[in-house]
């Protein structure tokens, strides 16, 4: 028997008049859930609730320290909450429960830092000519809207509420339709931590739909998007229209650089960790590997066996020895599939493993795969490095959100450089080298917004992540930044100058004697 989940809204679960929505186990088939989904009519009443606590100033203008409060509150919560919300987590991503057990209890820091934040940012004071004094003041925007993906259900919706609110906004947040159990759970989490109803709402829906409505809603200061690039560019031509405020993490294609002078043992397990992880469904995950020609066939060797030894220990998500799940939905097997099998038809010595769907009973624990979604780490390279003619393929250059890398070999640093921005995405990027002038030297010229040095994939509230070209989107999350970008800037100017002084600036005074301007 299947659970059915509400809206949340206004503090409190409410039934939603769209379409229901069912919530399906990518491991089994099964579908374990049923959730209601938010109707036109319901964005619109949501929204015009949220204007009005905006406007209440119970949250938006609440002092500092007790929004920060607030938020310390919510982190302690967060962590008694736990095993419920990687059991969940779990069930509806397929994610393997190692890697949730490593990233769920990590989303308190965004709670933790944006408190801090607001306890500790200083206001200033600028040097404006005269007797004056003008200082600065962040207000928050309003009613913003954020639109998260499936791959990092909870990760992501943290990541984005924290500043939201830190900042005062009231906030909306739709959740991808295929998780959202996990979003219901933190807006009941957050009301436990004090925060005022009305201040956030959580609205599962489809994107043509639920989310279409929520992002050309004229009251919405804001919109906030995780997804990919096509879907990014069409909510944006929405949000300009209402000359709101956009900030979108959109597509990535992450080049992995191994010099030859990196230890390969780490850059392996940098690979395998930046490629596999999540299944491969990650906006950063290291798709094309970028090698020099002398270690070219060991790296390959090496990479070659963690592929197989993951595939071999692959089973269901819930077993701890589990090293990786399966896609998300059917859909995105196809696309995986789909790009795979191209490479394939045109270059049939690409594939070194893997490259097929898994069937049968799995080694680990006896999955059944066919019942699944499950694809396993597959490598496309051929033996020779100087064979460059995978390239032109479209696996190179779109993105699979999937398990699958493309090798290459390279002799120059040049020729490294233009390999890595060969690419209409610039998220991230990693370089596996031990020359430390090197490492400086190419991360600069590396068109990404991240870039790590002998490591992939890190991920801190106060580092900013976002993309250095179009396609992977606009603004960063995390940091100052992030915060900033839920504010509008107040500036106060106050003259304190004498009476006298203020009577002798009478700008339209009898006499042509000189006046002040600015």
């Amino acid at each position: 028997m299947t659970t059915e989940h509400l809206l949340w809204v206004g503090g409190s679960e409410r039934a939603g008049n769209g379409e229901l929505i069912p919530v399906e186990n990518p491991a089994t088939g099964e579908i374990i859930a049923h959730c209601h989904s938010a109707s036109q009519e319901d964005v619109v009443s949501a929204v015009e609730l949220a204007h009005a606590t905006y406007k209440s100033g119970v949250w938006s203008r609440a002092p500092r320290h007790v929004r920060a409060e607030v938020l310390e509150r919510a982190a302690s919560l967060f962590e008694t909450h736990l095993a419920a919300l990687i059991e969940i987590e779990v069930e509806q991503t397929g994610r393997a429960v190692r890697e949730m057990n490593a990233q769920v209890p990590s989303l308190v820091k965004w709670f933790r830092y944006y408190a801090a934040l607001l306890r500790t940012e200083e206001r200033s004071v600028l040097p404006t000519v005269g007797k004056l004094h003008n200082f600065l003041d962040r207000r928050p925007l309003g009613v913003v809207v954020q639109i998260t993906p499936f791959n990092h259900p909870l990760l992501i919706a943290v990541k984005k509420l924290a500043p939201a609110l830190a900042a005062g906004n009231s906030v909306l947040l739709k959740p991808s339709e295929l998780t959202p159990i996990t979003s219901l759970m933190l807006g009941k989490i957050m009301k436990e931590a004090g925060l005022p109803d009305g201040v956030l709402s959580v609205l599962p829906g489809y994107g043509a739909t639920t989310g279409k409505a929520l992002v050309e809603h004229p009251l919405v200061k804001k919109v906030d998007v995780t997804g990919g690039t096509a879907a990014g560019r069409a909510i944006g031509e929405i949000v300009g229209r209402n000359l709101a405020k956009y900030t979108a993490e959109l597509g990535g294609k992450a080049p992995l650089v191994v010099f030859k002078d990196a230890g390969l043992d780490a850059a392996v397990n940098g690979i395998a960790f930046g490629a596999f992880i999540a299944s491969g469904q990650t906006c950063v995950a290291a798709t094309r590997i970028i090698v020099h020609e002398s270690i070219y066939d060991e790296v390959l060797q090496r990479l070659t066996a963690r592929a197989t030894s993951i595939e071999r220990r692959m089973g269901s998500p819930k077993n701890p020895e589990c090293m990786m799940g399966p896609l998300i939905s059917e859909r995105q097997l196809k696309n995986v599939e789909e790009l795979v099998d191209e490479a394939y038809l045109y270059h049939e010595r690409v594939i070194q493993v893997g490259g097929k769907k898994l069937e049968g009973q799995g080694e680990l624990d006896d999955t059944d795969f066919s019942k699944g979604y499950y694809f396993p780490p597959t490598i496309l390279a051929y033996s020779k490095p100087t064979d460059r003619s995978i390239l032109n393929t479209r696996i190179w250059r779109e993105e699979a959100f999937g398990p699958v890398v493309v090798v290459v070999g390279f002799s120059t640093e040049e020729e490294a450089i233009e390999l890595a921005n060969d690419s209409e995405f610039g998220l991230g990027a990693a370089i596996w080298t031990r020359d430390l002038a090197q490492a400086f030297r190419v991360s600069e010229q590396i068109d990404a917004g991240i870039v790590w040095v002998n490591t992939h994939h890190r991920n801190d509230p106060s580092s900013p992540w976002g993309g250095a070209k179009s396609s992977s989107g606009v603004g960063s999350e995390n940091g100052i930044d992030a915060y900033h970008a839920y504010t509008t800037t107040k500036s106060t100017i106050i003259n304190y100058a004498s009476a006298e002084e203020m009577a002798a600036e009478d700008w339209f005074k009898e006499g042509a004697g000189n006046v002040r301007y600015g």
